[in-house]
């Protein structure tokens, strides 16, 4: 596993979606998190094809912080199944990858 990820999951509004990264930034789960506006999810729920307005939420964390900012994702969210799609930085600026680091970095 890469020692940098980028992790996206997705709410249906985008005071869900501050929440979210306001707490894993809080609890230092994330150096940052990013907020896209609404996008259109399209997709198969219990047998329906469901469309819906969603905020994506984009954290970036240290591979050593995965798990518990999965935890945190799950616990916080309301969706019964919510995304969590991790995917590794393989390469980015030292700098920038030191501060996600340091800000990860409990102490």
């Amino acid at each position: 596993m890469a020692d940098y990820l980028t992790v996206l999951t997705t709410t249906d509004t985008p005071e869900k979606a501050e929440a979210l990264a306001r707490g894993a930034i809080e609890a230092r789960l994330a150096a940052c998190a990013q907020i896209s506006q609404p996008v259109t999810s399209v997709y198969r729920w219990e047998g329906t094809v469901e469309t819906a307005a969603e905020w994506q939420v984009l954290f970036k964390t240290t591979a050593a912080r995965y798990d518990e900012l999965e935890a945190h994702i799950r616990e916080a969210h309301d969706y019964e199944t919510p995304e969590i799609i991790a995917t590794p930085i393989v390469n980015g600026g030292e700098d920038y990858l030191a501060w996600v680091v340091s800000e990860t970095t409990i102490g």
